[in-house]
């Protein structure tokens, strides 16, 4: 499956948080629901859901801090990143919304919840965690990182990332092509929240919206205990979604089984 494209306009937005995003917006009707992508990827991996959705709500994608066209200023965290996105929610105002994020974006939405859970009617995780990565992994991100940084991300780099990320049944040379044209100084500013973020499995419990969770049940990046440790730990969370054969960006390689559990989901929410 290529990386399809969104028809909405990509608009450039400055946040109250200081920071430019590439943002679309559906402006259609029904709860207002705020995608945000994974590492490496962008607005763009939701666009089945952008299609699927857009008749009954109001669909935002935007690309996040580093993975759109502004240029990274610093470092940053994932707390940073929801903040962001609350601030999305300021410059569209809309006092509450649906918060979905695939890893990276479910990372910063679940932050998001906790900083301001006022502001989240819902989440939706797709092939995320609460946890960090794995202590013998970290090594060869950094490594990778540094690589990427100084000379540009090589062949086996771009291999490795694209198996990991996208999984099976996309369009890998489609994402190569779009990450290899990325300017080399945006790599250690991208990686940094990533490899220095914090485990928050302990306090899940203080997420109190209704929360759906979906996971590819052969996602290379994040093993399907991790989603299960969600679906146990936030207190109004619907069972979990398992995508039979998907990698870990499950809702972009097999929207025909992600669609409709989200979709319903929504229909579920009260007014």
């Amino acid at each position: 499956m290529p990386l399809p494209v969104i028809p909405d306009p990509l608009e450039q937005v400055r946040l109250s948080t200081g920071v430019t995003v590439g943002m679309t917006d559906s402006r259609g009707d029904g709860h207002v629901v705020v995608f945000s992508h994974g590492f490496l990827m962008n607005h763009t991996m939701f666009a089945p859901q952008v299609e699927a959705l857009r008749d009954g709500y109001r669909v935002v994608t935007y690309d996040e801090r580093a993975h759109g066209a502004a240029e990274p200023e610093g470092r940053w965290s994932y707390w940073d990143m929801a903040s962001d996105v609350l601030a999305l929610l300021d410059h569209l105002a809309v006092e509450r919304a649906v918060l979905a994020g695939m890893s990276q974006g479910g990372f910063l939405s679940m932050r998001a919840a906790l900083l301001a859970p006022e502001r989240v009617r819902a989440l939706i995780l797709m092939d995320t965690q609460a946890g960090v990565e794995e202590p013998e992994v970290l090594p060869l991100f950094e490594a990778m990182t540094a690589d990427w940084e100084a000379n540009g991300p090589s062949q086996g780099t771009l291999d490795y990332a694209a198996t990991a990320i996208l999984g099976p049944g996309a369009d890998e040379a489609a994402w190569k092509e779009l990450w290899a044209s990325r300017p080399n100084h945006y790599a250690t500013p991208a990686a940094h929240p990533l490899l220095t973020r914090e485990d928050i499995t302990d306090r899940l419990g203080e997420i109190g919206c209704p929360t759906l969770v979906i996971h590819g049940e052969a996602d290379a990046s994040i093993p399907l205990e991790r989603a299960q440790a969600l679906v146990d730990g936030i207190p109004k969370a619907r069972p979990l979604v398992v995508v039979p054969g998907a990698g870990h960006a499950a809702n972009l390689t097999h929207p025909e089984i992600a669609n409709p559990a989200i979709r319903e989901f929504l229909d579920s929410l009260d007014g």
